[in-house]
């Protein structure tokens, strides 16, 4: 019991960050039908600048907030240099796009980082807490925490504000959102924005944890689609689902079969979802009248 109550500890712990990646993955998706590869990245910027902030005598939440306005600054101009003026292109070619821009910034972290792992300090304390045999460490509590309150913040911030509003009615309808008056372009561009934002906080959270590096927003982008296909592209409950599943189905695939096949599972999950439900498990099935 001990031990499959572990692995369910450092499932949740991981998967909350899958969820959030997810997440972002999610938000863009449903304001400008773009899958963004680059949504990993986000996690690396907001973790990485963390760790060289911190490191020139920055406090941390100041360096929490300058790394995840950073993020956001990238978001922005993702949309703005590359998904805007690409407006009315396939679907595979504005993919091609986010994988080109993720490749770009992760040669530029190279240059502003350097090419080695780095870690943040706990948020409160290194002591593993005891639970049914089984521990975790306080800085879980932050990343399940962080995931929680940011799905709670952005499920306020779309039903309970003018900007969320237009944000949905975007994904809705672009067009009659724009006819109604709404400016879709800024509503787009807030859409990366919030991705970012999102993805860097998850960054932050996560580091203490699992160390950051330039590229390891790679595969956190890669396990974050992975999560939002296994929840159900543009369904935000979905992702948080996801996510949290494939860091179970990580966990228990690492504790009982081989930890030579983790990273494995995201993609079998996908596969699985293609072949089996390929909605996902909260997508809706699309009719088309011809």
């Amino acid at each position: 019991m001990a031990e499959f109550l572990q692995l369910v500890f450092s499932g949740l712990t991981v998967g909350a960050v899958y969820a959030l990646v997810a997440l972002g993955f999610t938000l863009v998706y449903n304001a400008s039908d773009v899958i963004n590869f680059a949504q990993g990245d986000f996690v690396m910027i907001g973790g990485m600048g963390t760790v060289f902030l911190m490191a020139a005598g920055v406090a941390l939440p100041f360096a929490v907030l300058i790394a995840v306005v950073a993020a956001v600054l990238v978001g922005l101009l993702l949309h703005r240099l590359a998904i805007e003026p690409a407006r009315g292109a396939s679907p595979v070619a504005l993919i091609m796009i986010t994988i080109g821009a993720s490749i770009f910034i992760k040669g530029v972290a190279q240059i502003v980082f350097d090419k080695q792992f780095h870690s943040l300090p706990a948020f409160s304390g290194t002591d593993p807490i005891a639970i049914g045999g089984a521990t975790i460490l306080p800085q879980s509590f932050w990343v399940i925490g962080g995931m929680l309150a940011l799905v709670f913040g952005l499920w306020l911030f779309l039903e309970r504000t003018l900007i969320g509003k237009a944000v949905l009615a975007t994904a809705a309808n672009r067009l009659a959102a724009r006819l109604v008056g709404i400016n879709v372009t800024v509503v787009l561009a807030l859409a990366f924005g919030l991705s970012a934002a999102i993805g860097a906080v998850g960054g932050v959270l996560v580091t203490p944890i699992t160390l950051t590096r330039y590229d390891v927003g790679t595969l956190f982008a890669l396990k974050g689609f992975a999560a939002a296909m296994v929840g159900g592209m543009g369904n935000p409950i979905g992702a948080v689902v996801g996510g949290l599943l494939i860091g179970l189905m990580e966990a228990f695939g690492a504790g009982y079969l081989s930890s030579t096949y983790k990273d494995a599972v995201a993609f079998v999950a996908i596969l699985v979802v293609l072949l089996v439900m390929p909605q996902g498990l909260f997508g809706r099935r699309s009719v088309e009248r011809v």
